[in-house]
């Protein structure tokens, strides 16, 4: 499924802002909840929510034959994925953490190119490391020098799976239908993430105040369920790679957040980051028209 540019870039401009809210939300709620208990109920949730969405198209659900894949994309897009980010995030300053998390688009521009057949150049190898130094410099900006090693690697684990994952989904994307992928996925991942944190958790230790259902119901619809559904039609109607180039935003959105609500000043770093960032996603968004002419009259004159 082929989408339009304008709706494109609603899409893209809903997703980087949902997931940029995210990062400070989550940690602010997890001042409320113990990580695995609080990544099971925001995922059960936005799964039950995706799941009145994908019941009218309970005819494309194929279970029988395609059950494998909804397991395995549960496993790596939400069970590994949202539970070493938890942990990890309630180890590390939430600005560190994502930087190490939104290594993504580049190992996902790199698998893009390994596996799914995307194409890779000079000017998009460029345009990701432009747009991961953007992320680093931006999020080191907090100074915190406690840094946990622990929390580096959770940080590393939640990378490399969420990377996997979406390549994986990407070349299943013709076997299943893309709203029961995003729904199943989160009630299967949801509901184990609660089993596991039922066992080494208490559930007493989550304060049901105002603040916290407040802040998870936020998180549960429009940070999880519509994000993830936003960004699988996404990376199932474009290549994978250009998509993920876009998820450098994300840092940036949730470091201006803090700017505005939580009294934090502008500085050179945020400036410089910026422009690397937007620098890094037109270099790998760049379609090179010139290069592709030249390519076409070299074919013509073979």
């Amino acid at each position: 499924m082929q989408l339009s540019r304008t709706l494109t870039v609603i899409l893209l401009t809903f997703l980087v802002a949902m997931w940029g809210v995210n990062w400070p939300l989550s940690k602010y709620a997890l001042e409320f909840a113990p990580p695995l208990l609080f990544a099971g109920l925001r995922i059960t949730i936005g799964g039950l929510i995706l799941l009145l969405i994908a019941l009218p198209r309970y005819r494309y659900l194929n279970l029988k034959h395609t059950w494998n894949i909804y397991l395995i994309s549960g496993l790596l897009n939400i069970i590994l994925f949202f539970g070493f980010q938890t942990f990890g995030l309630n180890m590390m300053p939430a600005g560190l953490f994502s930087t190490i998390v939104f290594m993504q688009p580049v190992l996902l521009g790199i698998g893009a190119w390994l596996w799914l057949g995307e194409s890779m150049n000079g000017f998009k190898i460029v345009g990701l490391i432009l747009g991961f130094i953007g992320v680093a410099v931006i999020s080191m900006n907090d100074g915190s020098g406690n840094i946990s090693t622990v929390g580096v690697l959770l940080g590393l684990a939640s990378t490399i799976t969420w990377t996997f994952g979406t390549i994986y989904m990407k070349k299943t994307s013709n076997k299943v239908d893309a709203i029961w992928l995003t729904t199943l996925q989160m009630i299967f991942g949801g509901i184990v993430l609660l089993i596991a944190g039922t066992t080494i958790e208490n559930w007493t230790d989550i304060a049901w105040n105002q603040r916290f259902i407040s802040t998870l119901s936020v998180i549960a619809i429009f940070c999880t369920a519509l994000t993830w559904l936003v960004f699988f039609l996404l990376v199932r109607s474009g290549e994978a790679g250009k998509i993920g180039s876009f998820n450098f935003l994300v840092p940036l959105i949730a470091i201006v957040i803090s700017v505005l609500f939580l009294g934090e000043t502008i500085t050179i770093k945020m400036v410089v980051g910026l422009i690397l960032i937007i620098i890094g996603i037109a270099l790998v968004n760049l379609k090179m028209k010139s290069l592709q002419k030249r390519g076409n009259m070299l074919k013509g004159d073979m």
